[in-house]
């Protein structure tokens, strides 16, 4: 029985930390002087969020967040949620109180919601390309610095599956740790005698003979580091031969909205790209107000 992953959450305090130096970041030293220099105090209007194109909406927790953050009597009404397709035109969130609270605030939201609902976008298109196979998309640690964990819960949002969140959540033996260590084997066998229960070792390997000597030494994933197409079905068939497939292949490097296809119809499980955090177009999301 297939199970559907729950969407991510983001803790409040998280959010809360970025959206408040990302607002003392535009505000600095004397505040918005052109909303304070022509807004009334006491004006008041009603704004609404939208998209200017067709997309995957992620990043509304941090919008509101915000806003409330300037005014908290200001009331955000979501339309969609994270994780939600969008067309071009559809309304995304309405934002009502204080005009000078909502023009204020409203290029860090919408700075927010275009990168990730950009991110979430673009991860959409390569997923879509594989949602045929079992294969899925991950994205790398390869991010904006500072903004990690929302990059990796845009990448969730847009139908992908996170790798891992920094250096310290699992082991990635890479080309130069397996230089350094004298071997495959040998920097697996390190890392084993190592790592507590809980985990997981993964270990890169660029040839089908370095494979073979990493499924000898039992990693918890390979992954497959440039290969082509066809060394990658070569790959899932060796792993098939050797233990039953028990261990997960991840294909990484030449991948492109164009390539992914037939990397996954080679039978690999994970798919790792950096593109889809460090190459994803934001998406165009515009706010309109009416003072009331």
């Amino acid at each position: 029985m297939s199970v559907t992953p729950m969407l991510p959450s983001l803790p409040r305090l998280m959010v809360e930390d970025a959206v408040k130096a990302a607002l003392l970041e535009d505000l600095g030293r004397a505040g918005d002087l052109t909303t304070d220099a022509t807004i009334s105090p006491d004006a008041t209007a009603t704004a609404e969020l939208a998209s200017r194109e067709d997309g995957v909406i992620a990043g509304l927790g941090l919008a509101e967040t915000a806003f409330r953050l300037m005014d908290p009597e200001l009331t955000f009404s979501a339309k969609v949620k994270d994780g939600d397709r969008v067309k071009r035109g559809d309304a995304i969130a309405t934002i009502s109180g204080k005009a000078r609270a909502i023009l204020s605030a409203e290029r860090v939201a919408l700075n927010f919601v275009m990168h990730m609902a950009g991110v979430a976008s673009y991860t959409a298109r390569f997923a879509d390309e594989i949602a045929h196979t079992p294969s899925r998309v991950t994205c790398t640690r390869k991010t904006i610095p500072g903004l990690r964990a929302f990059d990796k819960y845009a990448v969730r949002c847009g139908g992908g599956s996170n790798h891992r969140f920094g250096l310290d959540d699992a082991i990635l033996i890479k080309d130069n740790h397996v230089a350094v260590a004298g071997g495959v084997a040998k920097a697996v066998q390190a890392a084993r005698a190592y790592a507590g229960h809980l985990v997981k070792v993964e270990v890169e390997v660029d040839t089908l003979d370095q494979l073979r000597e990493a499924l000898a030494a039992s990693p918890d994933a390979v992954l497959l580091d440039n290969m082509t197409v066809d060394q990658l079905a070569e790959a899932v068939a060796i792993n098939k031969a050797d233990n039953g497939g028990r261990v997960p292949l991840e294909a990484s490097g030449n991948v492109a909205i164009d390539t992914i296809r037939a990397i996954a119809e080679t039978g690999v499980d994970y798919i790792s790209t950096s593109k889809i955090t460090m190459a994803a177009p934001t998406l165009d999301v515009g706010l309109d107000i009416r003072i009331g």
